[in-house]
C-alpha cells in the first residue's frame, strides 16, 4: 500500500511492539506512515516501510524531549496536524505536564494533569474504585520515604508493585521487576530494602494475591470522547502473559469477549471522573467470590492494543474521528464483539501454556477459522529486514518461554 497524504501525521514516542502496533493501525485505516521517535535503533521500527524512525538517545531528558518535539512541530506548523502518542507512562506524564508548550504543534489525546495524578498513582486509583463501586484487591500502602511499618491485613503470598509506574521507570536496584510475588515477609523486606536505596521515593502497593494463573486476567480498553462520554469498549480475556522479569504481566495472547457487567462498572468510573481519551484497565477474575478486581488504569493505549484493531475495530480511528474530524458519535456505545485471537508468540507456545483444555480447543478453532492477529506480522509491511526479524523474533519466543516456564516449574 502506497503511503497517502492526509491532513494529519501520527508522532509516536517509543520503540517497542506498542509503537509498531499503533503505526500499523494508522497504516491499515488511513494508508499513512507514522513518525516514531525512539531512544535506540531497533529492528521492529527502524526497519519498516510504514514508519519514519527518528533516533534520539536522550529523549527521556526533558530539555531534549521538548527541543526535539518543538523542532519537529515547527516543520509541520500550518501544514499538518500532528497527533502525539506515547508508548510509556513516563512519556504520557511528560506530554501532559508540558501541554502548554506542545499543544501549539500537536493534538494531545490525553487527560489533564490533575486527573492524571489521581488515576496513575495506584493508591488514589483505588480510592476512586471505592467511590464508584469498582472491585479491587485488598491493598496495603507502603510509603518508601516514611518506611511504613509492615502490618499487613492479609496473609502471604502477596503481590507488590509501584504506585507510580512513571517514577519507577527511572529506578535502578538489584532484582527489579515490573511486579513482584512474595511468599514470605523476609522476601518482601529484602526487596523493599533494595528499593529504598534507589531513586524511587513514592509508595509501593502490597496486595492480597488473587489465585489463578494467566487466564484469570482480563483487559478492558475504552475510548471516552471530549465530553467524557464512553463511546467504545473492548474486553479481552488474557490467556497467556509474558513471564520475563522486565515484561512480566504483559499479555501475549488475548481473546475478545463481551461482559456487560464489567463494562457498565467501567462506564461509571470513567464518566464520573471526567475522563477523556483511551483508558486501559488491568483486571483479574477472583474465583473466591466471582468478582472482577481492577488492578490499575493505563491512561493510554497499552502494549497489547492491537487486540482491539485485530478484532476489526481499529483503535486509532476513535482518536482521529474525535480529535481531527470532530465527528458526532451515535448514542449507543460500540462494543468490540468479534471473536479474535491476538498473539505475539507462536501457536505452539499459546497451546502449550494457555491453560485449560477448553481454551486450547478455542485457540485451535480460531486458527482454523483464520481469526488470529499478530501486530508485528503485517502483510502491508514492505521492508524485508523487518519481515525477517519477525520470523527470528517468533522463533526466539519458543526458547524464551520454555526457559521461564521451567524456572517457575511449569511444563
Amino acid at each position: 500500500m502506497k503511503a497517502k497524504e492526509l491532513e494529519f501525521i501520527p508522532v509516536i514516542l517509543g520503540g517497542d511492539i506498542t509503537t509498531y502496533s499503533l503505526a500499523r493501525s494508522f497504516h491499515e485505516e488511513y494508508g499513512i506512515k507514522s513518525i516514531a521517535i525512539s531512544t535506540v535503533k531497533n529492528w521492529l521500527n527502524s526497519y519498516s516501510s510504514i514508519i519514519d524512525n527518528i533516533i534520539e538517545p536522550k529523549m527521556n531528558d526533558l530539555d531534549t524531549f521538548l527541543k526535539r518535539l518543538t523542532s519537529l512541530g515547527e516543520q509541520y506548523l500550518g501544514k499538518k496536524k500532528l497527533i502525539l502518542i506515547a508508548c510509556g507512562d513516563w512519556y504520557v506524564r511528560m506530554i501532559i505536564e508540558n501541554r502548554d508548550t506542545l499543544e501549539k504543534y500537536y493534538v494531545i489525546p490525553y487527560i489533564q494533569e490533575e486527573l492524571l495524578n489521581k488515576l496513575v498513582l495506584k493508591d488514589s486509583f483505588y480510592d476512586i474504585c471505592e467511590k464508584t463501586g469498582v472491585d479491587y484487591p485488598k491493598t496495603f500502602v507502603y510509603d518508601v520515604k516514611e518506611k511504613t511499618e509492615l502490618d499487613l491485613p492479609f496473609d502471604f503470598p502477596v503481590i507488590a508493585k509501584p504506585a507510580s509506574s512513571a517514577e519507577y521507570h527511572y529506578a535502578e536496584f538489584p532484582g527489579k521487576k515490573k511486579v513482584f510475588k512474595f511468599n514470605s515477609m523476609d522476601e518482601l523486606k529484602t526487596m523493599l530494602s533494595n528499593l529504598e536505596k534507589s531513586s524511587y521515593n513514592y509508595k509501593f502497593l502490597i496486595q492480597d494475591f488473587i489465585p489463578g494463573d494467566d487466564n484469570y486476567m482480563h483487559i478492558l480498553t475504552c475510548y471516552v470522547d471530549q465530553d467524557s462520554k464512553v463511546r467504545f469498549m473492548s474486553f479481552g480475556h488474557t490467556i497467556l502473559e509474558d513471564h520475563g522479569d522486565a515484561a512480566i504481566g504483559n499479555p501475549v495472547a488475548i481473546i475478545n469477549q463481551v461482559d456487560r457487567e464489567v463494562m457498565d462498572k467501567s462506564i461509571r468510573f470513567l464518566e464520573e471522573t471526567g475522563y477523556t481519551g483511551f483508558a486501559n484497565f488491568d483486571i483479574k477474575y477472583d474465583e473466591r467470590d466471582g468478582k472482577y478486581r481492577y488492578f490499575e488504569i493505563n491512561t493510554r493505549l497499552g502494549r497489547s492494543n492491537f487486540y482491539v484493531t485485530g478484532s476489526g475495530f481499529n483503535a486509532v480511528k476513535w482518536i482521529v474521528d474525535d480529535l481531527i474530524y470532530h465527528k458526532e458519535f451515535d448514542d449507543e456505545i460500540v462494543i468490540a464483539d468479534n471473536e479474535n485471537l491476538y498473539t505475539v508468540v507462536p501457536k505452539s507456545i499459546v497451546l502449550a501454556y494457555c491453560g485449560t483444555l477448553e481454551l486450547k480447543e478455542q485457540v485451535q478453532r480460531l486458527y482454523r477459522e483464520g481469526k488470529v492477529s499478530n501486530p508485528i506480522d503485517y502483510k502491508g509491511e514492505r521492508n524485508i529486514i523487518h519481515k525477517l526479524y519477525v520470523k527470528y523474533f517468533m522463533h526466539t519466543q519458543k526458547k524464551r518461554f520454555k526457559r521461564f516456564m521451567e524456572l517457575e516449574g511449569i511444563k
